[in-house]
């Protein structure tokens, strides 16, 4: 029996939730035309692209595949190089903890209010807490690669 690996998990996940939001969005295109259109379909797409982009951000950070400017780190050599790559990895930390950090007091704020999309009154506290939950393993992947970064040195 194959073990599911949490790479497996992420892109199935992230893969499904673009999936739903192609599928929803088409039939809610399809009704506009047809004049039956679908109600809330845009706050459907929008929880789904809230999972495939987590999904995506994790899946890229963990395989460090997230898109970089090569024009200067690929000119340096040796310890320029190194240094310029711990501080990408630091900076990145940083955005990191900003983002959690600000997630975190907005769903605080609004944690005791009656928030929920319009239409289909979607409840907007699980989205946060899965914004929230992705943006912190962000930074404890930013913070692993950054401390490998510096013990190569």
């Amino acid at each position: 029996m194959n073990r599911i690996t949490a790479r497996a998990l992420l892109v199935w996940i992230a893969g499904g939730a673009l999936l739903i939001a192609m599928v929803v969005d088409t039939l809610a295109m399809l009704g506009r035309q047809l004049r039956w259109p679908l109600l809330g379909s845009i706050e459907i797409v929008q929880a789904a692209v809230l999972f495939a982009a987590c999904g995506g951000l994790v899946v890229a950070a963990r395989e460090r595949a997230h898109a970089r400017v090569h024009l200067l780190l690929d000119r340096m050599t040796g310890r320029a190089r190194a240094f310029m790559t711990i501080i990408n990895e630091i900076a990145s930390a940083l955005l990191y903890l900003t983002l959690l950090f600000g997630s975190i007091w907005v769903a605080a704020e609004l944690w005791h209010g009656q928030e929920e999309s319009e239409l289909l009154r979607l409840p907007y506290r699980p989205l946060r807490i899965v914004s929230i939950l992705t943006v912190a393993w962000l930074l404890l992947l930013a913070l692993r690669s950054a401390w490998r970064a510096g013990t190569r040195r």
